[in-house]
């Protein structure tokens, strides 16, 4: 074992290019964070230490505290989902549903027969207080269940806890989860988001919010870390990702920030292995609505924690930083854009970082985890542990 502590933060859409493939998906063109510096310019001089403006042209750079490459995409779709199973070493070749015009009658009129419920709203929103507050009073006046996309893969219900208890929103969930895994309807994750209160003031009630995901499809480095003893600690939405599956420690947050902080406290802590995090605010606030400029201030807010992440290392800590896909906030439509992702390592006791080749794929990641702490090999992608001096 070559460090005691990983720690793999997963910038949510934070891509670098187009990939390979990108026309298939009619992605032509896109680059999140290439488009985001030329559009909005953010000031981001300790992510450029570490090498992550490199990776936009993969120029060498002897000046960098950071070993840094791109990956390539393999799984099929452009979603978080494929994006994490190829990070940790799982082959899917299913591309997971996006409904941005709103999800077919088909589905509602399950989703109705299964529920004995009215269903309003059916729309993309990526903002739930937003539809929460527009339908909400319908919602209590009626007992209807309120059904909407993020324009990611997923489908939420919404329902109002005065009329349609917790317990028995999350018994309709369950039911569209399994209506929902036709391959013709497949979302990634059906989510349960009661709310209370009343028509000018209603609120989501976050901590009975509850996902009910696909399991992966194999097992992943987070399977074969935890059956190895080692600590999986997963930050944020990884827990709603991976279905629970190979994670031992789940840590609930809600944004950007106290995924930050939840992260800086987890590195106070003694343990050995994995701690996976991701930020989503990048993909779920500011690239489906296509805000150039909020999405430059989340990468800024960034920046100014990168010190404090780093000085927080022990000498036998690694830090990976990555994305899982793209959104490119200057392009066509509200989805994901099929891109690279950079990657940038650090540890404060490399000798010499610098450029590293380009990974053929996510699942180098995953390699290299699983090499560092000598478990079974996944199925895809190769360890670069040996490249790291």
């Amino acid at each position: 074992m070559k460090y005691k502590r990983i720690f793999l933060l997963v910038l949510d859409s934070l891509g670098i290019g187009e990939s390979n493939d990108a026309e298939k998906y009619e992605d032509k063109g896109c680059n999140t964070l290439g488009h985001i510096i030329e559009k909005a310019d953010p000031f981001i001089p300790n992510l450029k230490k570490i090498g992550l403006l490199n990776t936009l042209n993969m120029n060498e750079d002897n000046k960098v505290e950071a070993y840094y490459t791109i990956a390539q995409p393999n799984n099929a779709g452009k979603d978080s989902l494929n994006g994490h199973y190829e990070m940790m070493g799982i082959i899917s070749n299913i591309p997971f549903k996006t409904f941005n015009n709103g999800f077919p009658i088909e589905i509602l009129d399950n989703i109705e027969n299964i529920t004995s419920r009215r269903i309003i709203g059916n729309k993309c929103c990526n903002n739930s207080n937003d539809i929460i507050n527009e339908l909400g009073e319908k919602a209590l006046n009626y007992g209807s269940l309120i059904v909407y996309t993020s324009a990611d893969s997923d489908l939420q219900v919404a329902a109002h806890e005065d009329v349609i208890s917790v317990s028995t929103l999350y018994e309709y969930c369950k039911k569209i989860r399994e209506l929902t895994l036709k391959e013709e309807w497949c979302v990634g994750r059906v989510i349960a988001r009661p709310f209370t209160g009343k028509p000018g003031n209603f609120k989501l009630s976050n901590a009975e919010r509850k996902d009910y995901a696909i399991k992966p499809p194999k097992k992943s480095v987070l399977d074969l870390l935890n059956e190895s003893n080692y600590n999986v600690i997963g930050i944020g939405k990884i827990n709603d990702i991976f279905d629970k599956e190979g994670i031992n420690k789940t840590i609930k947050s809600s944004s950007n920030a106290e995924t930050i902080n939840k992260l800086t406290d987890i590195m106070d802590k003694n343990f050995t292995g994995l701690c996976l995090a991701n930020l989503s605010d990048f993909d779920s606030l500011y690239g489906h609505i296509r805000d150039v400029e909020g999405y430059a201030k989340a990468i800024e807010e960034f920046d100014v924690n990168i010190p404090i992440i780093l000085n927080k290392l022990e000498m036998d800590d690694l830090l990976i930083i990555t994305a899982d896909h793209g959104n490119d906030p200057t392009f066509k439509g509200n989805n994901h854009t099929r891109e690279n992702v950079p990657i940038i390592i650090y540890s404060r006791n490399f000798l010499n970082p610098k450029r590293l080749p380009i990974l053929n794929t996510l699942a180098d990641i995953g390699a290299t985890i699983a090499d560092n702490f000598d478990v079974d090999k996944p199925e895809i992608g190769n360890s670069i542990i040996n490249s790291l001096e």
